[in-house]
């Protein structure tokens, strides 16, 4: 788990079947003193996250397969919660 700030959204008008539905957006990592850390990341949410919402995200491939119900899916991360 990480926290980092949704800094954008992605669209795709080729994608995986198991990504239909899903609502794909761009997470830019945090450190500990709330500075980037690494790349920013494509994640799906389900939790209505919006620009410049802090989130924690996961790469929990259990978490991922079992939100989208099938384990068929190039997905790596997806939004947990979203930061008060």
């Amino acid at each position: 788990m990480q926290i980092a700030e949704i800094i954008g959204r992605a669209t795709s008008t080729v994608k995986h079947p198991s990504m239909n539905g899903w609502r794909t957006l761009i997470a830019q990592p945090l450190g500990i003193s709330g500075q980037d850390d690494g790349e920013p990341l494509i994640v799906i949410d389900d939790l209505g996250s919006g620009l410049g919402d802090k989130v924690i995200i996961t790469s929990d491939g259990k978490h991922v397969t079992e939100i989208m119900g099938t384990k068929a899916t190039p997905v790596r991360w997806a939004v947990l919660g979203i930061a008060d």
